[in-house]
């Protein structure tokens, strides 16, 4: 097992244990304190751990050596398992919507302001020493797997920051005007909580399907390959006339079609092979896990 693999399952296991916690103190407030907001939290939690648990089985094969039978090896594991883990997401977040909306519709419900800010600022002391901690342990290496639990973190600081905060301000207005909308302030700070939550799984989701489909990586991405190999070409009698990029999980490939400036019948392989290390060590710090290869651009035969 290399350390990158060791060093992943490792930040996995503490984020799956940190999130055990997490999740199992919201949902045993949000049966206490009868709050909709805390359960959307509990339910985006407790899913993101249910998925978890099944990954952390699947790493191994994200390290494994691309052969003929798998050409693409098991990137593409990582890819699918990212578009289910965010479909169910998706779903349970406009789930939660509908909920809340039929609650407002019927009248709202009262509930612990107090309580749930209080909670609301342990939640979100708690989030920020477990992030800052995976962090820690990901400043050498972070996969689109650890970018996705960081995210998730992250998420849960911005919404327990913004729930305590939005309670806390309805619990000092007192007996003023505003106290008639009490009992729907929940059910709203559940619904503004699901639209901020909603828009990470649909990018994902579309970044998901565009790799399964072997599309072409984001506009940056095809720029800065293109000036890496126009760059490490100078000086070569080489042009490149065509440049594919897949990029499938944590493993991209890229193919490059040369065509030779001088008019030789010769390859010089030394020449391809020098040319293939410049390129993986300039784009070693943009990307994970990299293939390079390089392809000679033959002439049509004459009809």
């Amino acid at each position: 097992m290399n350390n990158r693999e060791e060093l992943e399952k490792r930040i996995l296991r503490f984020s799956f244990l940190g999130s055990c916690v997490l999740s199992g103190a919201e949902v045993l407030m949000a049966i206490i304190l009868h709050s909709y907001s805390i359960l959307m939290d509990a339910i985006f939690d407790s899913a993101e751990l249910f998925m978890m648990g099944p990954f952390l089985v699947l790493v191994p094969l994200l390290y494994r050596p691309v052969n003929e039978r798998h050409p693409y090896g098991y990137a593409q594991v990582e890819s699918l398992f990212l578009i289910i883990k965010y479909m169910v997401l998706l779903a349970l977040i406009l789930i939660m919507v509908n909920t809340n909306v039929n609650v407002i519709l019927s009248g709202g419900h009262l509930v612990n302001l107090g309580g749930i800010a209080s909670f609301e600022i342990a939640l979100c002391i708690g989030s920020i020493l477990m992030y800052l901690f995976l962090q820690h342990m990901s400043r050498k290496y972070e996969s689109p797997t650890i970018h996705a639990e960081l995210y998730l973190w992250k998420t849960d600081i911005v919404g327990s920051c913004g729930i305590a905060v939005a309670f806390l301000a309805q619990n000092l207005l007192g007996d003023s005007i505003l106290a008639p909308l009490a009992p729907y302030i929940d059910s709203v700070v559940a619904i503004v909580m699901s639209i901020l939550l909603i828009i990470e799984p649909v990018q994902e989701l579309i970044r998901g399907f565009k790799q399964m489909m072997l599309f072409s990586p984001p506009q940056d991405v095809m720029d800065k390959v293109h000036e890496v190999v126009k760059r490490d070409l100078e000086g070569l009698p080489y042009e490149a006339t065509f440049i594919d990029v897949i990029q499938t999980g944590r493993k991209t490939w890229i193919e490059v079609y040369l065509r030779e400036t001088l008019d030789t019948s010769l390859i010089d392989v030394r020449h391809w092979t020098k040319l293939r290390e410049f390129v993986i060590q300039d784009l070693k710090d943009d990307f994970d896990q990299i293939y390079v290869e390089f392809i000679p651009d033959l002439p049509d035969l004459p009809e």
